[in-house]
C-alpha cells in the first residue's frame, strides 16, 4: 500500500464525513434563512415540471439500490433467498432504468438553467460547482455499470467496494479493497466522496428538510372576501364583521 491509497481511500473519506457532518450543523446554527432548495419555479415551469420529477424519482431509486447494495452485507440478502444472480440482474436492469431517468432529469435541468437567462441569474457559483460534481457521479457511475454490468462480464462490487465502505464506518479501514477495483467505479466514488464534502455548502442540504409535518399538520382554512355567490353559498354567521375589499371601502 501507498501513501495514496491512504489519502484517497482513508484520509479523504474520513474528512468528507467530518465536514458532511460539522458543516450540516454550524450551516443549519447560523444559516437557516440560507437552508432552502433555492426554487427558481417562479421564472421558469415548463421544462421543470418535466426535469424535476424525473431527476428525483430516479435518484431516490438510485439511492434506494446503493443502500442495499454498500450497506447490507451479501450473506444478509442470500439468508432472505435473494441469490447473486436475483441480485444482479435487479441490480443492472432497475439500475439502468433509474440511471436513465437520472440522467434525462439531470439534462433537463441543467439545460433549463444554463438556457433560461432568468434562471441562470440566480444560479450561484456553488450551484455550478455542485452540478459538476453531481453530473460527474451520476455518469461515472452510469458508465461503469454500462462497461462492466451490461456490456462486460460483471463486477461484483459487494466483495470490494461494499466491505471497504463498512471498514471505514466501523473504524477499521482497509484502502487495499479498493486497490484492484475498476477505474470508473473508483472514479465515481471519489466524486461521489467530494460531492459529500461540498453538501454543506451547497442547495443540496435541503435534502435534510423533506415537508414531513405537511403529512400530519391540520387543514388551513382559507375564506373568500367577495359576498356569497350561488344558490349553495352559506349567509354568514352572527358574530363576524365582513371585511372589505380597500377599492370598495374607498367608494364610501
Amino acid at each position: 500500500m501507498t501513501a495514496w491509497d491512504y489519502l484517497l481511500w482513508v484520509a479523504f473519506p474520513y474528512a468528507a464525513s467530518g465536514v458532511f457532518v460539522v458543516g450540516h450543523l454550524l450551516r443549519y446554527r447560523y444559516d437557516q434563512f440560507g437552508w432552502t432548495s433555492r426554487s427558481s419555479q417562479t421564472y421558469e415551469n415548463r421544462l421543470l415540471r418535466w426535469g424535476s420529477p424525473m431527476f428525483h424519482y430516479g435518484i431516490l431509486m438510485v439511492i434506494g439500490g446503493h443502500v442495499v447494495g454498500l450497506f447490507i452485507p451479501k450473506p444478509w440478502l442470500e439468508f432472505f433467498g435473494v441469490t447473486e444472480h436475483m441480485y444482479h440482474l435487479g441490480a443492472t436492469w432497475l439500475g439502468s432504468f433509474a440511471a436513465v431517468l437520472t440522467v434525462a432529469g439531470l439534462a433537463i435541468l441543467i439545460y433549463r438553467r444554463r438556457l433560461t437567462k432568468r434562471v441562470l441569474l440566480v444560479t450561484t457559483v456553488m450551484d455550478k460547482v455542485m452540478y459538476v460534481f453531481l453530473a460527474s457521479t451520476i455518469t461515472f457511475g452510469t458508465t461503469a455499470t454500462v462497461l462492466y454490468q451490461i456490456f462486460g462480464g460483471g463486477y461484483d462490487y459487494r466483495g470490494s467496494i461494499s466491505p471497504w465502505i463498512r471498514s471505514l464506518y466501523s473504524l477499521q479501514p482497509d484502502p487495499s479493497l479498493m486497490s484492484d477495483v475498476p477505474f470508473f467505479f473508483q472514479l465515481h466514488v471519489l466524486t461521489a466522496t467530494a460531492l459529500f464534502l461540498l453538501w454543506p455548502f451547497t442547495r443540496l442540504v435541503h435534502v435534510f428538510s423533506a415537508p414531513l409535518g405537511y403529512l400530519v399538520r391540520p387543514y388551513v382554512v382559507y375564506r373568500s372576501r367577495d359576498n356569497p355567490r350561488g344558490a349553495g353559498s352559506r349567509p354568514p354567521r352572527r358574530g363576524w364583521e365582513k371585511s372589505e375589499r380597500p377599492l370598495e371601502r374607498s367608494r364610501k
